[in-house]
């Protein structure tokens, strides 16, 4: 293999193991003989799949991360003077404008429609969001004009960013983590659990998915796994609703921990509420659920509807009603011959289309053209 030239991702923000950044994209650079290093906060330089991760100090709170910990990753990368910069966090735009002023190549990769997220943000006042949204969009149309690359997760975001430069690399899931093993049990003789991965929120249908456990009959035996950490404080509300005994939150699982779950499921949950930013983008957890070959239970969101109607495989609901959730798991456990099937289509589709085997494509593209 030819070797092929630095380049560095940059965090201030995302999990040191975040899926997308480093098991999906930064992996994928190495594995075709990239050097590739992430700068994130952690808590010391370590070595995982070929990606060197470059620790810089966890900040304390939001406020140390943006005033602190952002110029901590601009100093760290810096110093390894890569052929390409790549950055994730919005609050990372400024290191990428200082990066392209000193003549670097850059990539900004766009995870979500923050315009939009800020409508739905607890921390803004809800008087200042619409203001602060429109203030957010104006900065980034400015801003992204200077970066080499836009990076898009989803098709929605390309209609406010810079239509030459940019590119939409899905989150399709890694079939090879969550393949379904030979040895596992067939659908029917599992175990009834309903599996919900990821982060756990309110606006995530975290309240509704334990309400809709009360509603259904204790003759199903059905148990609720959320794995994902929940915030103190919802911990606490989820705790108090009835039916929590029939739920089990064992907290952030690693890649092998949560094949594992899906590997035991009926059912995966994705419930997220219709706030804006949700509308109009892929949930990932749906694509992991697919790729186990488990039927979905899903928000009923056009995009969304547009995947699960078309696969054949899962329900969809009013993530807002707890009944419907309920009603949808009870049906999927009565009739598990049918809900073997769908998972088996979701798989299918998976292979076929929805897949970061063959979206991993378009990124080695991009750092082929920038770094030729």
């Amino acid at each position: 293999m030819t070797p092929k030239p630095r380049v560095v991702h940059m965090t201030s923000v995302h999990h040191p193991f975040d899926t997308r950044i480093l098991h999906k994209q930064c992996r994928s650079l190495a594995e075709v003989g990239y050097d590739v290093t992430l700068v994130v906060p952690h808590e010391a330089d370590t070595t995982v799949d070929g990606v060197q991760i470059k620790a810089v100090r966890v900040p304390r709170n939001r406020f140390q991360r943006i005033l602190s910990t952002t110029w901590a990753v601009y100093r760290a990368a810096r110093r390894l003077n890569p052929a390409v910069y790549h950055f994730h966090d919005p609050e990372l735009i400024p290191v990428g404008l200082l990066l392209k002023l000193s003549g670097k190549r850059v990539i900004c990769d766009v995870h979500e429609d923050l315009p939009r997220q800020v409508m739905s943000k607890d921390w803004i006042l809800p008087p200042l969001r619409y203001a602060v949204s429109k203030f957010v969009d104006l900065f980034e149309r400015l801003t992204f004009r200077a970066f080499d690359r836009i990076i898009a997760a989803e098709d929605s975001y390309t209609r406010r960013l810079p239509a030459k430069k940019t590119i939409v690399v899905h989150n399709f899931p890694i079939m090879s983590e969550i393949s379904v093993p030979d040895d596992s049990l067939p659908h029917v003789e599992r175990e009834p659990l309903i599996f919900y991965v990821g982060a756990v929120s309110r606006i995530r249908g975290a309240v509704e998915m334990v309400q809709a456990m009360a509603l259904l009959p204790r003759s199903l035996g059905a148990k609720l796994v959320i794995a994902g950490k929940i915030p103190p404080d919802l911990q606490t509300e989820l705790e108090r609703l009835p039916a929590f005994d029939s739920v089990h939150a064992p907290g952030w699982q690693s890649r092998q921990q949560m094949a594992d779950f899906l590997s035991r499921a009926r059912v995966g949950l994705s419930v997220l509420h219709p706030s804006p930013n949700y509308l109009e983008s892929y949930p990932t957890k749906l694509f992991e659920y697919m790729t186990a070959g488990i039927p979905v239970i899903a928000s009923d969101f056009p995009l969304w509807r547009g995947v699960v109607d078309s696969a054949g495989c899962g329900l969809l609901v009013d993530p807002e009603d707890p009944r419907a959730i309920a009603d949808a798991i009870a049906w999927l456990l009565e009739h598990p011959d049918e809900a073997e099937a769908m998972g088996e289509r979701g798989r299918t589709a998976v292979v076929v289309r929805y897949n970061w085997e063959s979206e991993s494509q378009k990124l080695l593209d991009i750092y082929a053209d920038l770094t030729r």
